[in-house]
């Protein structure tokens, strides 16, 4: 069997000494962003290997690409062969940030191609919290073969601005409330959101205990979001095409695959003074 959107604790503990699982740590903070190297350092689940979202999840910033444009996908392809993900790889991702960076990952496996990818649900609390033990070891897998077969899961700022406000398109903004109104706003030069967007802030998909809700909560919270939109018209963006991709999995859960990232997504769109921008 084979996961694709979440996997429990308890499903993760069973696996631990399954060769064909590969578990990952992404544990980061924007505002330190030493503290995901070191906290995996101290105490990891066992057989976890760890990828930087800066360095293995982002590729370079040239001031116009946003906070963090998506790395090359032959270098990244390279990264996961380096850590023994092939093509029949289950691969389990974890944070301690209610998903945040884990669904980051988890896009980027999927949209490389593979599919045997899956979000601990709960991250490193719901791990702990069952029991689980962390360990400093680090054993490197021997490497493996994976091949990228980039989908079309993707649009550009060119896009989004061509189809802005018309049918074709609906985005959906991941960021807080606060942020999406232009308030708050400490990441970026320019506070506000894309004309015409939505706000679904990335954390009410989740429960109070940091899980994912139910997927038929999920799905009729999701479907007013839509307003009568096809997931395939749907658009997610954030602040820097991170948190998005919680929304892009929370959709999958619930039944309703096919919407697509703007990875570019605010740090990108606001870097150019020539785009809209609206407040409140």
């Amino acid at each position: 069997m084979s996961y694709g959107t979440l996997v429990d604790a308890a499903t993760l503990a069973a696996h631990l000494a399954d060769p064909a699982w590969r578990i990952v740590d992404v544990r980061h903070q924007l505002a330190d962003v030493a503290f995901g190297e070191s906290a995996y350092a101290a105490g990891h689940i066992p057989g976890a290997l760890f990828m930087h979202c800066d360095r293995d999840l982002s590729g370079q910033m040239n001031g116009r690409n946003g906070r963090h444009p998506l790395p090359d996908p032959a270098s990244l392809a390279d990264r996961f062969a380096s850590l023994g993900i092939g093509a029949q790889t289950q691969v389990v991702v974890y944070d301690d940030s209610q998903g945040m960076i884990a669904g980051r990952l988890w896009w980027l496996l999927r949209w490389l191609g593979h599919d045997r990818v899956a979000v601990l649900d709960g991250g490193l609390q719901a791990w702990q919290a069952a029991g689980g033990s962390l360990t400093g070891e680090i054993t490197l897998p021997p490497a493996a073969d994976f091949v990228a077969r980039l989908r079309d899961t993707l649009v550009d700022a060119d896009h989004v601005r061509a189809f802005l406000q018309t049918s074709r398109l609906h985005l959906v903004d991941a960021r807080s409330p606060d942020r999406f109104r232009g308030e708050n706003e400490t990441l970026d030069p320019v506070g506000g959101h894309i004309p015409g967007a939505a706000n679904r802030f990335f954390r009410d998909n989740l429960q109070a205990d940091g899980r994912f809700k139910p997927a038929a909560e999920l799905r009729a919270e999701w479907l007013a979001v839509l307003a009568g939109r096809a997931p395939e018209q749907v658009v997610h963006q954030c602040g820097s095409g991170v948190s998005a991709c919680h929304n892009i999995l929370a959709m999958e859960l619930a039944g309703l695959p096919g919407s697509r990232l703007y990875a570019g997504s605010w740090s990108e769109w606001c870097a150019d003074p020539a785009r809209p921008v609206a407040v409140g």
